[in-house]
């Protein structure tokens, strides 16, 4: 059923971001029209520090469809942008490549039921407001100020709109703001600026009989059980956990020693627990249960490949750590679009752990070999709507003390 049959509004959504530097500072953009006149009723734009071009895109977009949905949530929505990116992204007719850019789509896919929204990409000439707009957020961003809709200047160019919309030029006298439901346009004096974070709490399993004496023990080994010590640990974190009360899904590593520890501590909760094949520990080939010393007396050659390349696997066909990498990051893509503005429990394994750590720093391959992590530790990684990502725990166990 389409909105107009609903009795719902027709708009045009236009928006636009932009990145000097790419990345570098960025801003983005955005417009609803009435469709049949062209006449603006909302803007948003807001300086969002350093991103991407495609980043500050998507966040114009989101904006934009904020806008119109506080407008009239049963609203026909028409999206225009001069981003070929974006529109054919959002049509599905482009895969989303990029990390950063899925949880973005997602969340912009959830404000609008789908069958009211289309994508239409229009010239740059045409996108002339919401380019504006964007401009004008990351002028005012420079200057250590707000983004201010009573002093936009962007409806000076309503007119090329209009004219695309099929209606006369709509003049807009330049010393009155637009129309009261600006004040649900999205900027810096909204209540929270990146919106709620997707929050993802960090568990290692509890020690197992490998743990203490340092053994290589991942997926392809004898899939060990929690020791007395390690169950006693998941109690632990399960105590603190529900003290804290913010958990609201645990997702687990199929792995048994990780599932022990997620179902003690999932039922202190009063919550389930989903598996996620992708968050299991590396396969470790032939190492699995030999300690550092016992490879590097076996297999000295490859033991000094793998620590110099995250390309090279361990002996007899274990995974390397870039394979491990992308298996993991597709994993937190996917919990970030099912999960978005949550905090969720993963409880997983030492490689998993300081990959996602690795990948919300930006750091080397290399950081891997430098990160300390407990049996039982919690970490904690803070996604933002931007793309971005903040570390905000590592290797925390005052919880066991």
């Amino acid at each position: 059923m389409s909105a107009g049959s609903r009795g719902g509004r027709r708009f045009v959504v236009e928006a636009d971001g932009g990145s000097r530097g790419n990345p570098g500072p960025a801003g983005y953009g955005a417009v609803v029209r009435d469709a049949a006149t062209g006449e603006p009723l909302a803007e948003a734009a807001e300086f969002i520090g350093t991103a991407t071009n495609n980043v500050a895109e998507y966040r114009g977009l989101i904006a934009g469809l904020r806008a119109a949905h506080a407008l009239d949530p049963d609203a026909e929505v028409q999206v225009r942008m001069d981003s070929k990116l974006v529109v054919e992204q959002m049509t599905g007719r482009w895969k989303i490549k990029h990390p950063g850019m899925r949880p973005l789509a997602a969340e912009a896919k959830t404000v609008f039921p789908p069958e009211q929204v289309s994508y239409e990409w229009i010239p740059r000439e045409r996108n002339k407001h919401a380019d504006r707009l964007a401009n004008e957020a990351m002028d005012a961003g420079k200057r250590g100020e707000q983004w201010e809709p009573s002093r936009s200047t962007a409806a000076l160019d309503v007119g090329g709109a209009a004219e695309a919309a099929g209606a006369a030029a709509v003049e807009v006298p330049v010393a009155e703001p637009l129309a009261a439901p600006r004040a649900a346009a999205v900027g810096w004096a909204a209540p929270a600026d990146l919106g709620t974070p997707t929050t993802l709490v960090l568990l290692r399993h509890g020690e197992t009989p490998l743990t203490p004496q340092k053994r290589f023990s991942g997926s392809g080994g004898t899939d060990p059980g929690l020791s007395p010590a390690g169950r006693r640990q998941a109690e632990q974190v399960a105590a603190v956990l529900a003290a804290r009360g913010t958990i609201q899904a645990v997702v687990s590593s199929p792995l048994r020693r990780c599932h022990e520890t997620a179902e003690l501590v999932a039922r202190r909760l009063g919550l389930d627990v989903r598996t996620d094949e992708g968050l299991r520990e590396t396969d470790f080939g032939a190492w699995e249960g030999l300690t550092f010393a016992e490879v590097r007396d076996r297999y000295p050659v490859d033991l000094d490949a793998w620590l110099a390349s995250p390309k090279a696997a361990p002996t007899g066909g274990g995974e390397s750590f870039a394979h491990v990498s992308r298996r993991v990051a597709l994993s937190r893509d996917k919990l970030l679009a099912r999960y978005a503005g949550r905090t969720v429990l993963l409880v997983t394994h030492v490689t998993p752990v300081k990959t996602l750590v690795r990948l919300a720093l930006g750091a080397p391959p290399e950081s891997l070999f430098r990160m300390e992590l407990s049996a039982a530790s919690l970490s904690a990684v803070a996604y933002y709507g931007d793309g971005n990502a903040s570390v905000r725990l590592l290797n925390d166990t005052s919880h066991l003390r």
